[in-house]
């Protein structure tokens, strides 16, 4: 049972979708920096600065919270227009850092293999071998 345990650790996809998925968790971090200091302040721009969804709430009624506040409930459909927004960008930059290169990289890759897989060129005829030999020896 250790046996096949250490063949199913050690094939090639698990190592390499556990590597892919510590890479990906490392990555995660990357693209959130760069979503909330580079892509949303420029996004925000146009709208003077704050949350992007800010305001687009609905109060549906109130209640009261266990310290006696009265607290408006809302439907808060900004919240999913950030997370929305923010999932766009996030799919973008993993896109277009990621996956076009990845892609790009594999098709080379999978080019050079089939040139190198390729058959030789089938040995010429005989009497194509000797036409050549004559035309040669005309050359001389």
């Amino acid at each position: 049972m250790l046996k096949e345990f250490k063949q199913f650790i050690l094939k090639g996809n698990v190592v390499d979708l556990s590597t892919g998925v510590i890479i990906g968790a490392a990555f995660g971090t990357i693209v959130t920096a760069f979503t909330k200091g580079i892509v949303e302040p420029i996004l925000r721009l146009p709208g003077g600065g704050g949350d992007m969804g800010k305001g687009l709430a609905w109060k549906i009624g109130t209640y009261v919270d266990e310290k006696g506040a009265t607290v408006a409930n809302n439907i808060d459909v900004g919240i999913i227009i950030n997370a929305f927004i923010g999932f766009l960008i996030t799919a973008a930059v993993i896109f277009f850092v990621i996956v076009k290169p990845a892609n790009k990289l594999m098709a080379l890759k999978k080019k050079e293999e089939e040139e190198a897989a390729a058959p030789p060129p089938p040995a010429p005829a005989a009497d194509i071998v000797l036409l050549t030999e004559i035309r040669d020896l005309l050359k001389k």
